[in-house]
């Protein structure tokens, strides 16, 4: 296993020579080193990864992919809930947004629990306890009360997200970490899942298919969680409580330095795959059907950008990956605020937006895998996670007030505009001067 070696200064510490060093027969953390003259410059491709990380690899992708399937579930069918029921815009965007919150927060205990319990426990049972919301909403959900309730237990699905980021970064070798853990966040294409299939199956099989179907996705992923999933033989359970473990995780500056610039890349991105629907259906006139099949090209590309962005943190200096992500962000929030016709210009914005945003994303945790305390990942990953995840949830309020007072969407967009430029700003001072240290 290899981690970058320290240097005085700049960024040396991310991009300088690799340093070898010994790991266990399960590829876990380092038990040794060598010194510093030790052999330099080798490739992160030659390391070795063990097949067993591989697989958990595998198994905690596909688990945290089928529970954010779950999890958004009801964005695909906002727009058509609302004309039903006759929602404000309002009440659309709290319907949307309430898994997003309570997925968000629960991440902060989840990640703490998993820390202690690990991803084997952990995993099946957040999975087998989301199956009881997505049975209620598909088969009762036929009144706002009802929708509410199985909105906020729908989501146990998101925590799942503060399980998986400690499980892969325990097995992979720290200069390998940010790739892992960019293709664990594939997982997030479950939204994409959702957008895809929900309308589709609801027209061919009825209003539960796809509830139905997720439903025995959620038990069929928790039996191979069980059985396949294992920590690593080094892994010790914390003896501190669960309350201290977070108290302690949020006095470190670190972790809301990376919780804020998570709340824009991830934030920014669940907000675009619960929203966009809606967006696209009052600015653009799309009927339901073609604005969920432009939202899931949008997670698509979200998605498929993450692996990338922590690949080029593993390679260059996650710092310049993450803040030239929240420039460009701001940027094409910007040009996307304008406007213009769909096709090319408002598409291509979106689409760049959706690329730039996943990839900062990834950056993030790749970050995270490096700077977190070994034994604290799972509970700065559930403080981090819990950002993000809020990051989406005022979004979706934000604009269904502003276009309900005013009828049109550009003052959200600049808003995002200059948030992102001023998350650009604390990545390359204050998460610059902590990765220095």
């Amino acid at each position: 296993m290899s981690q970058f070696k320290p240097c005085t200064g700049g960024f040396g510490w991310l991009r300088g020579g690799l340093v070898s060093e010994r790991s266990d027969d399960n590829g876990a953390h380092p038990t040794s080193s060598e010194s510093a003259s030790g052999k330099v410059g080798r490739d992160v491709a030659s390391e070795q990864v063990p097949s067993k990380a591989k697989t958990v690899l595998v198994v905690a992708t596909l688990a945290f992919m089928v529970n954010f399937w779950a999890w958004a579930l009801l964005a695909p069918l906002a727009p058509s809930l609302a004309q039903s029921m006759r929602l404000t815009p309002v009440m659309q965007g709290l319907l949307v947004a309430l898994p997003v919150m309570i997925g968000s927060l629960g991440r902060v205990p989840v990640g703490t629990l998993t820390d202690r319990y690990g991803a084997r426990t952990m995993f099946p049972l957040l999975s087998l306890l989301t199956i009881a919301p997505v049975l209620v909403i598909g088969h009762f959900g036929r009144s706002m009360p009802v929708l509410l309730i199985g909105a906020i237990l729908l989501g146990t699905g998101g925590t799942t997200f503060a399980v998986g980021v400690p499980a892969v970064n325990a097995w992979f070798p720290r200069a390998r970490r940010g790739a892992a853990l960019g293709i664990f966040g594939i997982g997030t294409g479950g939204t994409a899942i959702a957008s895809f299939t929900t309308i589709p199956l609801v027209k061919a099989l009825g209003p539960t298919a796809p509830f139905n179907t997720v439903a025995v996705a959620l038990a069929v992923v928790a039996v191979l969680c069980w059985a396949l999933l294992r920590d690593p033989a080094d892994h010790v359970a914390p003896a501190e409580s669960m309350i201290r473990r977070t108290v302690d995780t949020l006095r470190m500056s670190v972790t809301w330095q990376l919780a804020i610039l998570y709340a824009l890349t991830f934030g920014g991105f669940v907000a675009f795959s619960v929203y966009l629907p809606t967006y696209l259906k009052s600015a653009f006139g799309l009927d339901p059907a073609d604005a969920a099949f432009r939202t899931a090209g949008f997670i698509v590309l979200a998605v498929l950008a993450r692996p990338l962005g922590g690949w080029l943190s593993d390679h260059l200096s996650g710092i310049h990956v993450l803040g030239g992500c929240c420039v460009l962000a701001g940027l094409f929030a910007i040009l996307a605020s304008i406007e213009l016709p769909l096709m090319p210009i408002g598409t291509v914005a979106f689409l760049c937006l959706a690329a730039v945003l996943g990839a900062g994303a990834g950056a993030v945790f790749a970050l995270v895998g490096r700077l977190a305390p070994v034994g604290k990942v799972g509970a700065v990953t559930g403080v981090v996670g819990a950002a993000g995840g809020l990051g989406g949830f005022f979004p979706p309020l934000v604009m269904g007030s502003i276009y309900g007072a005013v009828g049109d969407y550009t003052f959200g967009l600049v808003l995002l505009a200059a948030t992102a430029l001023l998350c650009a700003l604390l990545a390359y001072t204050a998460l610059r001067r902590r990765a220095a240290e």
